[in-house]
């Protein structure tokens, strides 16, 4: 399983169950579409949110937004 979760909640949403499970974030960040690209500190934790959070998953292919250029800067 990849610690890689996508749900359609919000960022503070995501943040607020994955303490109350006392699941560790690695990486946050919100979808240009809508909803949380979760990634969890270790699988288990990610087993564990993914049935905490099964009725809001994404399904299918998720766009993320683009953090670096696409050319150099220099």
């Amino acid at each position: 399983m990849s610690r890689e979760l996508f749900v359609t909640l919000d960022e503070a949403q995501v943040k607020s169950r994955c303490l109350a499970e006392k699941v560790g974030i690695s990486a946050i960040e919100r979808l240009p579409a809508g909803g949380t690209r979760l990634v969890t500190m270790s699988v288990e934790g990610a087993a564990q949110m993914f049935r905490k959070l099964k009725p809001y998953l994404i399904e299918g292919t998720v766009v993320r937004q683009a953090h670096r250029p696409r050319s150099p800067l220099w």
